[in-house]
C-alpha cells in the first residue's frame, strides 16, 4: 500500500526545455559539453560549488561569454508551471491522504528564475504541500546516486515498499527501483502528473 509519494520538479512540475541551454551557447560558439563541464554541473548540483564559481568556471574557459549571457543560456531550460499542476498538489496536500515529498536535482540559479517565472506566492504555495523539499544543492546529493534515495528513505523513516517515486528521468526510476521504492517514470508530453492515481492505479 503506497503512503508516501516522492516527486521529482523539473518536467514533473514545472515545464522544462531541456535542449536550450544547449543551443543558446552553441549560438556563442560552445557547441560540446565537455567531461569538465559535466562536472562543474553536477558538483554545482550537489552545491559544492557556488553560483559565482560555475559562472567563473565558463567565463575563464569561454571569454566570448559574459556573467549575463551566460545565465540567460543556463536559465533558458526553466519554463512555465501550470496551474492545474499547482491546483492539484495543493488539494492533495489539504487531502492529507499521503506523506508527500520533493526530491529534485537542481541549483541556486535554476530555483531563482523557477521563482521567478512562478511569482513568489505561488512557488511558496507549491513548497508549502510537501513534507519535505530536497533540492540536490541543499544536501549535497544528487540522482541517480543510490545515496540520495538511502538518505531520504533514512530521514524521513520511509519503507520503500510503501513508496512510489514519480520522475521524467528513467535513470533516476531505474535507480530508486534498484532499492525497493515503486517508480513511475512519467513522459512529458505524453503523460501529466495529474494523471497519477488513473496510470498507477493498481498501487492505490
Amino acid at each position: 500500500m503506497i503512503k508516501n509519494l516522492l516527486f521529482d520538479f523539473g518536467d514533473v512540475f514545472i515545464n522544462l526545455d531541456k535542449k536550450a541551454p544547449e543551443q543558446a551557447l552553441a549560438k556563442m560558439g560552445i557547441r560540446t559539453i565537455d567531461e569538465e563541464m559535466t562536472t562543474w554541473h553536477n558538483t554545482y548540483e550537489k552545491g559544492l560549488i557556488t553560483s559565482d564559481q560555475l559562472i567563473e568556471n565558463y567565463l575563464k574557459k569561454f571569454p566570448q561569454l559574459t556573467a549575463l549571457s551566460f545565465q540567460q543560456a543556463w536559465n533558458s531550460i526553466i519554463l512555465d508551471f501550470p496551474q492545474e499542476r499547482l491546483d492539484w498538489i495543493i488539494e492533495l496536500a489539504k487531502s492529507k491522504k499521503y506523506r508527500l515529498l520533493l526530491l529534485s536535482n537542481t541549483n541556486d540559479l535554476h530555483i531563482e528564475q523557477v521563482i521567478k517565472n512562478m511569482g513568489a506566492v505561488r512557488y511558496s504555495q507549491f513548497q508549502n504541500c510537501f513534507e519535505r523539499f530536497y533540492l540536490s544543492q541543499q544536501i549535497n546529493l544528487r540522482k541517480p546516486d543510490l545515496e540520495i534515495y538511502d538518505f531520504v528513505l533514512r530521514k524521513d523513516d520511509l519503507l520503500a515498499n510503501e513508496t512510489l517515486f514519480i520522475d521524467d528521468t528513467i535513470l533516476n526510476t531505474a535507480a530508486a527501483s534498484s532499492m525497493g521504492i515503486h517508480t513511475w517514470h512519467l513522459e512529458p508530453g505524453f503523460e501529466d502528473v495529474t494523471q497519477l492515481f488513473e496510470v498507477k492505479k493498481a498501487l492505490f
